[in-house]
């Protein structure tokens, strides 16, 4: 939504940030808690030459494209220089061996999507996977500014997006913030249900008519409600962008409880599910695994990174393993 107006409705106008309210970390994140991160991001990239272990390099996923490179000059070859760069064309005219010198291109725009719907208020051991999302998002926009790219953002809930044009200053940074919070804020038990909950392809669609070309995307969802057309937006966006997508689980998808008893609702209507019968345990195991196995084909298909994050666990140790920083870990949640 680009109109002032149409943010005021949605409640994500993104122009200041409230003050802190009293709120529970794990539930809930706040402007100074997403702040707090920025100390943490010295060591991440998002750009190429990744570690070994990352899933930017080339063993686990395709490497990121990265910024551009601009034509500078064409001159005569020098000890030390890189044969690649040799124009054979020039060489062969002149009869001396010529370059072609590029610079690298600045300034890259970037935009987070970032999933705040009802299906991201969930959480069993840790935090809330709205949580988890909201706090890789605040990670992922300082690293961005770091590297001296531009960032920008659709915040999406159930029946509202927030969109922030890519600016490489701390204004963007700090409206992105603000509609981070605010979209998690109004995440509650009591919450309104929707008839109408935002589709993961409305934004998707969003993002492929502003990112033409040479634009790093990074996806943090739950993928929730993926289908078909999700499938040939990923494969549009990853065609002519860097894309990265971060899908967040809860532990309890990949370790469902037995002998219990679940209530589960949409908000409006609920139901209990009884986890000591097989079928009902087969089945709630499928429907948790198969959103992210397709996350994980897309990865194969596309040729695109993919980091699989857990609300069963901090967010920055995760990250910082998941791109080659820190110990591995033994397990992690689905």
């Amino acid at each position: 939504m680009r109109d002032r107006a149409a943010r005021t409705r949605t409640g994500l106008s993104v122009k200041t940030a409230e003050p802190d309210r009293p709120t529970d970390p794990r539930v809930h994140v706040t402007v100074s808690q997403l702040r707090a991160l920025e100390n943490s991001v010295r060591s991440l990239r998002f750009l190429p030459r990744q570690p070994v272990s990352s899933v930017f390099n080339g063993r686990h996923a395709s490497r990121l494209r990265g910024r551009g490179l601009n034509f500078e000059e064409l001159r005569g070859y020098l000890p030390g220089d890189d044969p690649r760069t040799i124009d054979w064309k020039v060489t062969a005219r002149t009869g001396e061996p010529h370059i072609r010198v590029f610079s690298e291109e600045r300034d890259r725009p970037a935009l987070l999507v970032v999933d705040q719907r009802m299906s991201m208020f969930f959480g069993t051991r840790h935090a809330m996977k709205s949580v988890t999302a909201a706090e890789a998002a605040a990670l992922a926009a300082f690293r961005i500014l770091d590297q001296g790219d531009r960032v920008g953002g659709l915040i999406f809930g159930d029946a509202l997006v927030a969109e922030i044009k890519p600016k490489a200053s701390r204004s963007a940074r700090d409206q992105l913030i603000a509609a981070l919070v605010r979209a998690n804020q109004m995440l509650h038990a009591d919450a309104a249900f929707s008839d109408n909950p935002t589709p993961l392809n409305l934004p998707l669609s969003k993002v492929a008519k502003i990112a033409r070309r040479g634009f790093l995307i990074v996806v943090i969802s739950d993928f929730d409600g993926i289908d078909a057309k999700t499938t040939r937006l990923i494969g549009d966006l990853s065609r002519n962008n860097d894309l990265v997508l971060c899908p967040v689980t809860d532990p309890v998808s990949g370790d469902i409880p037995r002998n219990t008893k679940l209530v589960v609702s949409n908000g409006d209507l609920q139901a209990e599910l009884d986890t000591g019968s097989g079928d009902v345990r087969k089945r709630l195991t499928e429907f948790a695994s198969g959103r992210l196995n397709e996350v994980l084909s897309w990865q194969k298909r596309f040729g695109l990174p993919v980091l699989p994050l857990t609300a069963g666990e901090d967010t920055v140790p995760q990250i910082q393993r998941l791109t080659g920083i820190g110990p591995r870990s033994s397990g992690r949640g689905r």
